[in-house]
């Protein structure tokens, strides 16, 4: 008897922690799919779909506001990227790879790749936080160091 009731225990416990686990995963896996989609978007240079990613008012840090926090409008975004397009023509991110954190955080490292205007070539490493809620990325927050580019 006291020997089911250990068993009973324990496979409670292990029954609640798989369901829980498949929970965090099944949410984990549509974040990474989002993240996904906003490379495949960039990579195509359809800065309007990588923007509808985004809340209205997303969260971004990033080298360039010397990683002060600040909010993009899509308009934003879509005009940025326009602009970086057309400083660098050819410009492609390539993932190295992408780690769920958590119910709502994707970090992704990746590899932007594009010609100076000068013809030399760049490769610049990256690797972004994106917070994730409701199906839309609601922080991005990216680390690089453009100084050798």
């Amino acid at each position: 008897m006291k020997n089911i009731l250990i068993f009973s225990v324990l496979f409670l416990f292990f029954s609640c922690k798989k369901e829980e686990e498949k929970i965090i995963k099944i949410d984990t896996t549509e974040n990474e799919k989002i993240a996904k989609q906003l490379f495949v978007e960039f990579n195509k240079h359809d800065w309007q779909k990588m923007a509808n990613l985004y809340i209205e008012n997303a969260e971004f840090k990033e080298p360039g506001s010397k990683m002060k926090l600040h909010k993009k409008s899509r308009e934003q975004i879509v005009k940025e990227y326009s602009e970086l397009q057309m400083m660098f023509p050819d410009v492609q991110d390539s993932l190295v790879a992408i780690y769920p954190s958590g119910k709502n955080n994707v970090i992704v490292e990746f590899v932007s790749k594009g010609t100076n205007p000068d013809k030399t070539k760049f490769e610049l490493p990256i690797c972004t936080i994106f917070t994730i809620e409701n199906g839309k990325i609601t922080k991005d927050f990216s680390y690089f160091d453009n100084s050798q580019n």
